[in-house]
């Protein structure tokens, strides 16, 4: 409902038809105004446009749409493609008068045989005539076209402006951009300005991406918002907000299972709080982190592990080898095991998909395992250390305990890792081969926590049929850290025979 100059009263805001749109807008479009759609070929436009089209038809509004680049079988064949049906929308096609196949739907026009003004005001009689409630304009590349010179065409976009003041609709204009003498005449003149943007990467799929440039009298979330193109139309997912109201919890101990590992952690980690575990592959990261997702669900809780280096099977078969049985979890539906792509999924996807499983199983664990091969997969990425840390500040708000595996270059001595994120992570673990008598043992311990107070001590580390084994702390060496210490003690047997003590 339009408002009232008197009133001051705030305007319902309509659905683009797009939910994760109108969560960027904060609730919708206000109606009853113009707005341009702007993008390249291939960002969306036209399935956001019949998006927003049948949104309205849906609530039984009249909507028109007014197609000059496209013919209405072309708009029908993209329709088709998302499973859906034009026919409750009502198209006015500008297409060459020898393919006159009107009825009453549609009416045929080359826009090129007539003036500028003549096409404009067939089209303003066309909306008089119908008095359509939703409107997309498709495109204003003609209207250029036809117009010649900027001058003329600001004119024109003002007069059609000003014909939709006082009338009950509100307006898509489209425009793809595809002057080279393109200006931001239209900017200006219309109430709000959405983009759409494509990028091409060197490997992996190509990235969609949305901004909202200007919204007049109302607030929005800026930034760029990641999109997808999938059957069934537009997918927006928001850019989280850190600021964004979150939930409460205690803050209780979290523990892993396995005592000797949670003492080493001093009094554990804690909910609401991250845990990075670093070290080379195979040392057993990954082992760590399913232990305290077995943990988790054993107390009823839930817990995702997100792998993006191994395969859900491989992942199954693995733990079951430790002793970590899965499947009855998986059965239950409070543990959900998801393989990832990296080269086909970009962070705002990723984040979401974290986002809508926190929200459909409340608190728990989240493992992202690893991040190694997503920063591999987007090496273009600027951007994914400040991403990780809007994800990590929303699923601490939301009382998630968050595990994060990553692997670091080398197997001995002087370790790199291929991205910075400790400093985001309230504790951080890490696993260490050393060599003891002509074999390879493992060692853990506890580099940083905020939370509390953790162990100074390095301890053995192995994974056997029981699962995880943590010894304890290894007093008598120096050096394990380095790869090759030297063992100053007496004893012939200065570690663990086997995993009889895993659970302890």
């Amino acid at each position: 409902m339009q408002e009232s100059p008197e009133s001051g009263a705030v305007p319902e805001q309509i659905s683009t038809g797009v939910q994760g749109l109108d969560e960027v807008l904060l609730g919708g479009l206000n109606p009853d105004r113009l707005y341009l759609l702007e993008g390249s070929p291939g960002t969306g436009k036209t399935t956001l446009a019949l998006q927003f089209m049948l949104e309205g038809a849906r609530k039984g509004e009249k909507c028109l749409y007014i197609a000059l680049s496209e013919t209405a079988e072309e708009l029908r064949s993209v329709a088709r493609s998302h499973g859906w049906s034009l026919g409750s929308i009502i198209i006015f096609e500008l297409t060459p008068l020898e393919a006159n196949f009107a009825d009453q739907y549609y009416t045929l026009l080359h826009p090129s045989e007539v003036e500028l003004s003549d096409t404009i005001n067939l089209i303003l009689k066309r909306i008089e005539e119908l008095k359509p409630e939703r409107v997309v304009f498709d495109s204003l590349a003609e209207i250029r076209l036809l117009a010649q010179d900027a001058l003329r065409y600001r004119r024109q976009i003002l007069a059609v402006k000003q014909f939709f003041t006082g009338r009950r609709s509100t307006t898509l204009l489209l425009d793809d951009l595809t002057s080279h003498s393109h200006e931001l005449q239209v900017h200006s003149i219309t109430h709000g300005v959405i983009v759409l943007e494509r990028l091409v990467r060197e490997y992996g799929a190509d990235r969609r991406r949305v901004q909202i440039m200007k919204m007049r009298g109302a607030n929005f979330r800026g930034g760029y918002h990641d999109v997808r193109i999938e059957r069934g139309g537009l997918a927006v997912f928001p850019r989280i907000v850190t600021d964004e109201p979150s939930g409460t919890f205690s803050g209780e101990r979290v523990g892993s299972g396995v005592a000797a590992l949670d003492m080493l952690l001093g009094d554990g980690v804690h909910r609401g709080t991250s845990m990075l575990l670093l070290g080379p592959t195979g040392a057993g990261k990954s082992s760590v982190a399913t232990q305290y997702a077995i943990a988790a669900l054993e107390r009823g809780e839930s817990a995702t592990i997100y792998t993006f280096d191994e395969s859900r099977n491989t992942l199954i078969e693995r733990s079951r080898g430790l002793g970590m049985h899965l499947e009855p979890h998986l059965k239950s539906g409070r543990l959900a095991v998801e393989g990832v792509n990296a080269a086909e999924l970009s962070p705002g996807h990723f984040a979401h998909r974290v986002r809508h499983r926190v929200e459909q199983n409340g608190p728990g664990i989240i493992v992202i395992d690893s991040l190694n091969s997503y920063v591999d997969a987007m090496p273009a990425e600027q951007f994914l250390v400040m991403q990780m840390h809007e994800l990590l500040a929303y699923l601490n708000r939301k009382g998630m305990l968050s595990i994060l595996v990553m692997a670091q270059q080398g197997l001995i001595g002087q370790m790199q890792s291929p991205l910075e994120v400790s400093y985001l992570t309230d504790t951080v673990v890490l696993l260490r081969y050393f060599e003891f008598s002509g074999a390879v043992k493992k060692a853990i311990s506890v580099i940083k926590k905020r939370t509390g107070a953790a162990e100074e001590t390095i301890r053995e580390f192995r994974l056997g049929p029981n699962g995880v084994f943590v010894g304890p702390p290894l007093t008598a060496f120096h050096g394990v850290l380095t790869g090759m210490p030297a063992y100053t003690g007496e004893s012939s047997q200065p570690l663990g025979k086997d995993n009889s003590l895993a659970a302890g």
